[in-house]
C-alpha cells in the first residue's frame, strides 16, 4: 500500500511542471470574418506550448464567434506577451 502511495505521490509531482507549463502557453494568429471582410491580429492563451494543438483550439474558439483562423504565427510563454499586447489591442486574450 505504501508503495502506490509513494507512486501517486511520485506522479502527481512530476505532472505538476507540465501543468504549469500548459498553463503559461500562449499563441499570437491572424484570423477574417467575411461579408464585409474584417481582419484581426491577436494572443490567446492554449493548452499547450505545440502549434498544433494551438491550430486546433483557436479554430474551434474564434469560428464560435464567427472568425476563420488564418494562421498561427508563434507559440510562445508568459515572456513574449508584453512585447505583443499592443499589436493584439481588443484582442488581446480574447479568445
Amino acid at each position: 500500500m505504501k508503495h502506490i502511495l509513494l507512486s501517486l505521490a511520485c506522479a502527481a509531482l512530476l505532472a505538476a511542471p507540465a501543468a504549469a507549463q500548459a498553463a503559461d502557453c500562449f499563441a499570437d494568429y491572424k484570423a477574417k470574418k467575411d461579408d464585409p471582410l474584417r481582419l484581426h491580429y491577436g494572443v490567446a492563451q492554449v493548452s499547450a506550448c505545440d502549434q498544433g494543438t494551438a491550430q486546433a483550439e483557436l479554430r474551434n474558439r474564434l469560428a464560435a464567434s464567427g472568425w476563420t483562423l488564418l494562421q498561427i504565427m508563434s507559440v510562445f510563454g508568459p515572456d513574449g506577451l508584453d512585447q505583443r499586447k499592443d499589436s493584439a489591442g481588443q484582442y488581446f486574450l480574447r479568445f
